[in-house]
């Protein structure tokens, strides 16, 4: 059962609304939570589509500017001048990510605040720099108000911009034309899509300069030194494995029950199988030993050689620890033997220290 009411003002009574006739629709306040959901869940489907959409347009806009754009920013780079990155609200935002991104992967950028740039932070751009604007509309007053200050300078201005025929394209060098479809706010109110679209032409900016550059993956550790990046690309699998009496070795002639002792004298899951050269030629594991200790009940007494699984996987200790890591998740192994250019084993990796190392 459902009530309504309605308050009129003073003086008015019922009989005032016989002369606007009208329809009043009731709902309840109750809904299916399920309903809701799903409601919530459509308009999340609707946003990703609309911005899907205007990445493809965006993308089929592409044209011979941004080839003109990596080669300008390459040019500056090579003169030892850097990218500037100026823009007001969402596409300022934005602006500071791509900054970071360019920084990260080796292109000198720095972001200059449009309101402080009028009083002093202008002395960040020097001659032969690249001023990479951003404004959707092209038409932002404040970053309007900044060009002729800036074109003082021997710069070269690139718009990230939605509007190719704008004051800020007409006052650029180039343009890299962002325009979308729509937005998908309901309303095309608030920037989504086109916001969307600067960021992807950002990144697609950043990694072609990088890879025009041959900008390498030891290049780019060295500006990740304290992250997890950085130590898996730049610490060698010798500065992370186990040594000395942290890792297991044996002759193949030794009895599993031997192998077993030395294994927990190490505090190892493994154990490297060596031959009379100490070159490695095998490895058990505690998981051999489970898997075959049902089967035989003489496994103690046995040979490691007659119980080893021969052709184990191993790394070299020059390795970098992102290839350990490689391997451990393609091999799905929880050790990894190490070995020297002569192929003895020198340590062990496992792959419960990774997460202790920061690596994974």
């Amino acid at each position: 059962m459902f009530r309504a009411f309605l308050y009129l003002p003073a003086g008015l009574n019922a009989s005032f609304l016989r002369h606007f006739p009208c329809t009043f629709r009731i709902e309840s306040s109750r809904c299916s939570p399920h309903a809701v959901r799903v409601s919530h869940l459509a308009n999340a489907r609707k946003v990703f589509d609309t911005e899907i959409a205007a990445l493809r347009a965006v993308r089929t806009q592409l044209d011979r500017s941004f080839d003109a754009a990596v080669t300008g920013v390459l040019q500056t780079l090579n003169q030892r001048g850097k990218i500037v990155v100026v823009g007001i609200g969402k596409s300022g935002n934005v602006g500071a990510k791509i900054a970071a991104t360019l920084t990260s992967t080796g292109t000198a950028s720095v972001v200059l605040n449009s309101v402080d740039a009028l009083h002093g932070d202008l002395g960040i751009i020097n001659d032969g720099d690249v001023i990479l604007a951003l404004s959707y509309s092209g038409e932002s007053e404040e970053l309007l108000n900044l060009l002729p200050a800036i074109k003082r300078f021997s710069v070269k201005i690139m718009a990230l911009t939605g509007g190719p025929k704008s004051t800020l394209a007409r006052h650029s060098d180039l343009v890299l034309n962002v325009r979308v479809p729509r937005e998908a706010c309901p309303f095309a109110l608030a920037p989504t899509s086109s916001t969307t679209a600067m960021l992807v032409m950002g990144d697609a900016l950043a990694m072609a300069v990088m890879q025009a550059r041959g900008f390498k993956p030891r290049d780019f550790a060295k500006f990740h030194p304290a992250g997890a990046i950085g130590r898996a690309l730049l610490l060698r699998v010798s500065e992370i494995m186990r040594t000395g009496a942290r890792y297991a070795t044996a002759d193949g002639h030794l009895t599993v029950k031997e192998a077993l002792l030395a294994m927990t004298r190490a505090r190892s899951g493994c154990l490297a199988v060596v031959n009379e050269r100490n070159k490695l030629v095998g490895v058990f594991t505690d998981g051999d030993f489970r898997r075959q200790m049902s089967a035989d009940e003489h496994l103690l007494s046995r040979p490691l050689k007659s119980v080893m699984t021969p052709r184990p996987v191993f790394i070299r200790d020059t390795a970098l620890a992102v290839e350990a890591v490689k391997t451990f998740n393609e091999r799905n192994i929880d050790d990894l033997i190490v070995v020297n250019a002569r192929r003895e084993p020198v340590g062990l990796i496992d792959s419960q220290d990774l997460p202790k190392l920061k690596i994974m």
